[in-house]
């Protein structure tokens, strides 16, 4: 059973990443219809929706698209800056679809936003008190590093419904403004549940570590009774 937990948490991840880059890979070659680069399309969503002060911005690095809610930017990477392909304006319309949910004030991101400096707390000291409490076999301190590490697989999971929703309301855009036609709707589909993937695979193998981690706490607590 430990050896088929690591190759779950190994595989699973690994293959996430290979699915997101394979598929992107695939449709980066493929041009739009409206044959508009990720930021004229991102462009063209803000400003139907109103968003003429949220900025675009080029950013290095692969797939290092996001949308920042402090600066109010999108930043696309340059291959989906200035690319005019299907992947490009997927991933282009996902970001500004993160801006839409800023907008409207979307539950999930304001709890994710209210989340983050917990999870960056847990992220960076659970591990720290999870080890002193296994090797010192202190269950207080393996408990409280649980408790930080639940707070980040929390995170994770409200990561879930922000990022699906963000990209339904992409589907939404890019349709109803032309950026794409009917025949690319499930290629730019699988664009975004490519990427989707990897939210998915990375909040899978968080509860199974999570999990992981409470059975070796219970088992240390039955040792010390």
């Amino acid at each position: 059973m430990f050896f088929v937990y690591f190759i779950i948490i190994l595989i699973v991840p690994i293959w996430a990443q290979l699915r997101v880059k394979g598929t992107y890979k695939k449709y980066a070659k493929i041009n739009s219809s409206s044959s508009l680069t990720g930021r004229e399309a991102a462009r063209k969503i803000l400003d139907a929706n109103g968003l003429f002060d949220v900025y675009i911005e080029e950013t290095h690095g692969v797939l290092s698209d996001h949308y920042d809610p402090q600066a109010k930017v999108v930043r696309l990477s340059s291959e989906n800056y200035h690319g005019h392909s299907l992947a490009a304006a997927a991933i282009a319309a996902h970001e500004v679809g993160h801006a839409l949910q800023d907008q409207q004030a979307y539950s999930f991101l304001r709890i994710r936003h209210a989340l983050v400096p917990v999870a960056n707390i847990g992220s960076n000291f659970s591990w720290i008190l999870i080890m002193i409490g296994m090797i010192a076999g202190l269950t207080n301190f393996l408990l409280l590093g649980i408790i930080f590490m639940a707070a980040a697989v929390l995170f994770q999971f409200v990561t879930l419904p922000v990022e699906f929703n963000a990209s339904n309301r992409a589907m939404d855009e890019v349709v109803s403004l032309g950026i794409i036609n009917n025949e690319e709707e499930r290629r730019t589909k699988k664009v975004l549940n490519a990427a989707a993937l990897t939210y998915v695979a990375a909040a899978a193998v968080a509860v199974l570590e999570l999990i992981r981690l409470i059975l070796i706490y219970t088992g240390m607590q039955r040792n010390e009774d």
